[in-house]
């Protein structure tokens, strides 16, 4: 019989293991991001959500992978991303994350989670910063600004 102590440490070793391959995966797909100019908020969301996976998936079984991988993704790419697009960044990111993580769950456990959450993160983040670079640019009215005219005044 083994002691609960003792299995806790090995699942605990066992994703110390799987964190630095998913890492390096994350960071080598999400160099394809890079080509389309959102690489910063790509890389950001992929490796906010390949640690939040592993962080939630050791404190929440799969459910918690999926909320930490959320929570990291949206974290990453907001941080990553150019000041005008973050928001739309971080929903990306973390959407992208955490639908990942429960798609590569069930594919191929937690590994597969880590990497979902690394690749959902990553095309999320890049996909939301290209959204909200694009929204960003575009002005209804014709680019003409409203002008504070010097009014006669009235003494």
């Amino acid at each position: 019989m083994i002691p609960k102590a003792n299995n806790k440490k090995n699942g605990s070793l066992s994703a110390r293991r799987l964190m630095l391959p998913a890492i390096v995966f994350g960071l080598l797909v999400s160099q394809v991001a890079l080509a389309g100019g959102n690489g910063d908020a790509a890389v950001g969301g992929g490796l906010g959500g390949v640690l939040g996976n592993v962080v939630g998936g050791q404190m929440g079984g799969s459910t918690g992978a999926a909320i930490g991988a959320g929570v990291g993704g949206a974290a990453g790419s907001a941080v990553a991303a150019p000041r005008h697009s973050r928001t739309e960044a971080a929903i990306g990111g973390g959407l992208g994350a955490a639908g990942g993580s429960v798609v590569g769950n069930s594919l191929g456990g937690s590994t597969g989670s880590a990497i979902g959450a690394g690749l959902g993160g990553a095309a999320g983040g890049a996909v939301g910063n290209d959204l909200g670079s694009d929204s960003g640019h575009s002005h209804s009215g014709g680019g003409y600004k409203h002008s504070n005219k010097h009014h006669k005044k009235h003494h």
